[in-house]
């Protein structure tokens, strides 16, 4: 019988293939959290250079234009 997880006090009885795929599921363990902070950062880094870029009297003044225009056809 192959136990992954067993109930708390139960002793845990793995197979060769089980073993197996517990030394994988180790290794990934963290594997998940890794990506969510990657994605994390750079959203925030996304983030960052949308507000430098928006930030810009050009820009700022490029918007305003097409929002004026845009409230002044109807």
């Amino acid at each position: 019988m192959t136990v992954l997880y067993p109930a708390a006090g139960e002793p845990q009885r793995l197979g060769r293939a089980g073993q197996r795929r517990a030394r994988i599921l180790d290794r990934e363990a963290g594997m998940a959290t890794a990506e969510y902070a990657i994605a994390t950062l750079a959203a925030v880094a996304f983030a960052a250079l949308l507000v430098a870029v928006l930030g810009s009297g050009e820009v700022r003044s490029l918007l305003m234009g097409l929002i004026r225009n845009a409230l002044t056809l109807g």
